[in-house]
């Protein structure tokens, strides 16, 4: 089986500053004062294709989250917590200038660069409305306008690759749970319920979801890059290429036609027709509103269904992370053998727990680019390994390796903080990582009313961490698709999540703590939300929910002191290290069984 992940020399294209500068042309040509250049494509995923990928081939910054503003004599990178120590390592410094955000926002950044104002262009299939209006209100009364056109770096970028043609393919209802058919009727009752006679749907991984299809036109998210629009009388034109669909049995009232057609369908519409505000390209309600088309602001109705997972959904996810776990604790005991002679690269471990998920023979993909990252490595929260960075793994130190894989019956994603032994760990690391596991355990033991939503939650995971001055600067998890996107909305634990969870959906519990120079520590599992058993004494009226927990992988018990841990701590990693080595060791050869029985014994 090939590879699914590949190493290059180097992520910094060695011409950035040349192709700023035609930019810089190419937009005092136009008139403008500068250009957002987003991460985005226009289905706003997090992975996007080789010729979509504007945001790195301008700048050299490969990170999933981040755009950057263009002016004749600044060009701002902005990027979250999550990725300043790479961007800061990727791009030329003297030409982009990584700007922390949100500590930062562009409105006030435009607003500093450009006090006599100016005209900023846009691309509107590369930015949500609700970004445009919110970028616009920033900008009001500084005499800075954002001016929507076609886009610059496209007419500069000419090796440009094609766009992607792969063929769809028919996700098994056994797999799904529910037909097609049922889910476009329900999908179409919502909306005549609430007036609209139709809902564009921009999420391939919605479109997907709701017609039982599959596809590869992304690497790690195996989705068909369509557009779609689904009609209160359940019926949906799909748009893309026809020959994508060639040899698909599609359902009665599920229409394929090029994706050329798809402005002038939006300009047929009667209206109202919903349009997600959030996830919906701007140039879509333009479209609509253009041809005189009410436009009905709402989210995406694909989402919350989708997210509710069904139960032959979580029967295949946990069917999923036996399998992965299984060739986790491969991984495991191969490192635990081979780090303390201190001839592994952080290269070598992404091969070999890639070739562990390949030995099962059911992996169609990794479900996104692993992470393992020795040393100070670790603390670039989503670092990536390239032949350029690849590090020796020293005996002693940390190593984080966050990783997942796609199978046909689920998408699963595990993190664990290693150390290369033989030595005991350092104070300081094995002091932080167990109250990174206390927040873990604190979430994994929630017991929460209906109603509660992600921001509830997300201080449960960090409280250990507080009491010591310390915390994280990312989100503490997100949802996961089933055989579809390993970061799937609307549902996360965060500080700024509003959407309650619900039985069936499916998150991350994924507490950190990062040390730039030292070292990195992240611990994840995945987390199903279940209704919560009653307890004696509990109100019987009230409805309560519990997490149950997927993944199935043993914690280095090297970087845990237990004796921190109280009564409740302990008895939970014991029943979770029990039941790992009850699931899993019966799927593991008889040597790798052998390390599991001692990594899973009590504490």
């Amino acid at each position: 089986m090939p590879p699914f992940q590949t190493f290059e020399a180097t992520t910094r294209p060695a011409d950035g500053p040349p192709r700023l500068a035609r930019l810089r042309a190419e937009l005092a040509r136009r008139g403008l004062h500068g250009f957002l250049v987003p991460r985005a494509d226009a289905w706003q995923g997090e992975y996007v294709a080789a010729c979509d990928a504007r945001l790195a081939w301008l700048t050299g910054f490969t990170g999933s989250a981040g755009f950057c503003v263009v002016l004749p004599d600044a060009a701002g990178l902005f990027v979250d917590g999550r990725y300043r120590v790479q961007a800061r390592t990727e791009v030329d410094t003297a030409a982009f200038t990584p700007i922390d955000r949100p500590e930062t926002r562009p409105g006030p950044w435009l607003r500093a660069r450009l006090p006599e104002g100016g005209k900023i262009g846009y691309d509107p299939w590369l930015h949500t409305a609700d970004e445009i209006r919110k970028l616009t209100e920033a900008l009001e009364g500084s005499g800075v306008t954002l001016c929507a056109t076609d886009n610059p770096v496209d007419a500069i970028w000419h090796d440009r690759p094609p766009r992607p043609a792969a063929p769809a393919r028919a996700h098994p209802e056994a797999l799904a749970g529910t037909p097609s058919a049922d889910k476009r009727a329900a999908i179409a009752a919502a909306l005549a319920a609430e007036g609209q006679r139709a809902a564009v749907l921009s999420l391939p991984d919605s479109l997907c979801w709701l017609l039982n299809l599959r596809g590869a036109d992304l690497p790690r998210v195996p989705v068909v890059q369509a557009w779609g629009i689904v009609h209160d009388d359940a019926s949906v034109d799909v748009f893309a290429d026809p020959a994508k669909f060639a040899g698909l049995a599609l359902d009665p009232g599920v229409r394929v036609a090029p994706a050329e057609g798809f402005a002038a369908a939006l300009a047929a519409l009667g209206g109202p027709v919903r349009v997600d505000p959030a996830t919906a390209p701007e140039a879509i309600a333009r479209a609509l509103e253009a041809a005189g088309v009410a436009v009905a602001p709402a989210p995406d109705p694909c989402l919350l269904p989708k997210a509710r997972k069904t139960a032959a959904e979580l029967a295949g996810a946990r069917a999923a992370h036996r399998r992965d776990g299984a060739a986790m604790a491969a991984f495991l005991a191969w490192f635990d053998a081979e780090a303390p002679t201190g001839g592994l690269t952080e290269i070598d471990l992404v091969r070999r727990l890639e070739a562990a998920r390949a030995a099962t023979g059911r992996l169609r993909d990794i479900a996104f680019d692993t992470i393992a990252g020795a040393g100070p490595h670790g603390a670039i929260v989503h670092y990536r390994v390239t032949e350029a960075t690849d590090r020796a793994v020293a005996p002693g130190e940390a190593v984080l390796v966050d990783s997942g894989g796609q199978y046909e019956d689920g998408t699963t994603d595990i993190t664990r903080t290693l150390l290369a032994g033989p030595g005991p760990a350092p104070a300081p690391l094995r002091d932080a990582a167990t109250r990174v596991l206390q927040g873990m355990i604190a979430l994994a033991r929630a017991r929460f009313p209906r109603g509660v939503t992600g921001a509830h939650l997300d201080a449960l995971a960090r409280y250990p961490l507080w009491l010591a001055g310390l915390d994280y600067d990312h989100g503490t998890g997100h949802g996961v698709g089933s055989f579809l996107s390993v970061h799937e909305g609307p549902q996360r634990l965060s500080r700024t999540s509003d959407v309650a969870l619900e039985p069936g959906m499916i998150v991350s519990d994924e507490p950190g703590h990062y040390r730039e120079g030292a070292w990195g520590i992240r611990f994840e599992n995945l987390v199903a939300v279940i209704e919560a058993p009653a307890v004696a004494g509990g109100d019987p009226g009230r409805a309560m929910l519990a997490f149950e927990t997927l993944t199935l992988a043993p914690f280095d018990r090297r970087l845990i002191d237990a004796g921190a841990l109280d009564p409740g701590e302990r008895a939970w990693l014991d029943a979770y290290h029990a039941r790992v080595l009850a699931e899993i060791g019966p799927l593991v050869a008889p040597e790798v069984r052998a390390w599991l029985e001692a990594a899973c014994a009590p504490l």
